[in-house]
């Protein structure tokens, strides 16, 4: 119970990453002040209110990220601030509008409401490993990545990786702001996060294994590295606990081909029909390596990925996300 008397502050509390953040909150005796942009929307905050602890050391707040000033309150009285909020999904029309704007600015509107809020010792934000890995560097078996690589924002333009540049860009804004404020700053760099689900809708990393479950006849050529959300959650508040953390820390279980995954989920569910083959006849895509060292200072004992599996596709099926 390392956070009793403590208070903190995580924005976008809804969200996936977030509603696991905000339950080991509650868990550790934090008093917890959760943003979302519709905090009387039932549907959108019920399964946070129904946590351990929530009735008592909950409490949420209506802010948006494109709001200025609008999580002054939020974070005000705070010792520590969680910026989770920002949108993640694949398929993009506007990418300045749905994905840029949102992560660049809210990351500033949010880092500025902490720079008026002298109680305010540390600030937490949730950047991606899509801000570290896509530049023209080569990923083949021997490459490691570390805290050390960033991505670039014109391969990504390039390459209309749109996600990645948006977190790429509301990080390096992080920093920026950070430097010239002297706030104490900690990103953590999650890889594509799965698990359990606490909120009722399907978010876009658990739909890309309930895709392979749902009747798909091929599964894609490409690599993914993969992380429990409840070691991404754990990760954030050892970040903010632990007075040497610093600096960028990069979160992978492990490195897998989508031919992997399928195999898991074989093993793991025998009798569902799964894609047979690869969508494409070229070579496997390569896997690659992320290293570990800097993260074994925050104490992460990382779960399996053949248990970070079962455990997204039994919240799936519990929250009736699967086709029987």
């Amino acid at each position: 119970m390392s956070g009793v008397g403590k208070t903190v502050c995580v924005t976008g509390a809804s969200g996936f990453v977030a509603s696991n953040l905000v339950k080991l909150l509650l868990q550790r005796g934090y008093s917890v002040k959760a943003s979302v942009r519709s905090p009387n929307n039932t549907a959108k905050t019920e399964h946070l209110l129904k946590l351990e602890g929530a009735k008592e050391r909950l409490h949420l707040f209506k802010a948006d990220i494109l709001d200025d000033g609008s999580f002054d309150s939020a974070v005000d009285g705070c010792d520590g601030v969680f910026h989770t909020a920002s949108p993640f999904f694949t398929s993009v029309t506007d990418p300045q509008t749905e994905l840029i704007e949102p992560a660049l600015k809210g990351t500033l509107n949010v880092l500025s409401s902490c720079s008026k809020a002298s109680s305010v010792k540390r600030v937490v934000v949730t950047s991606s490993l899509a801000s570290v890995a896509y530049n023209a560097r080569p990923k083949t078996p021997e490459v490691v990545i570390d805290e050390t690589w960033f991505s670039d924002p014109n391969y990504c333009k390039e390459m209309k990786l749109w996600y990645a540049l948006s977190k790429t860009l509301a990080e390096e804004a992080a920093w920026k702001f950070a430097e010239e404020k002297g706030m104490d700053l900690v990103t953590i760099n999650p890889a594509m996060v799965n698990g359990p689900l606490l909120q009722p809708t399907l978010n876009t990393s658990a739909e890309l294994i309930s895709q392979l479950l749902n009747g798909s006849e091929t599964y894609p050529n490409s690599s993914l590295p993969w992380v429990n959300v409840k070691d991404v959650a754990n990760a954030h508040i050892q970040a903010f606990e632990i007075p040497s953390a610093n600096g960028r820390y990069c979160l992978v279980e492990s490195v897998v081909h989508y031919s992997e995954m399928v195999e898991i989920l074989r093993k793991l569910y025998p009798t569902r029909q799964l894609p047979q083959k690869c969508a494409d006849d070229k070579p496997l895509a390569p896997v690659f390596q992320v290293s570990k060292e800097k993260t074994k200072s925050l104490g992460i004992d990382y779960v399996p990925l053949e248990q970070s599996i079962k455990e997204t596709v039994e919240s799936l099926m519990e929250k009736n996300l699967l086709n029987v």
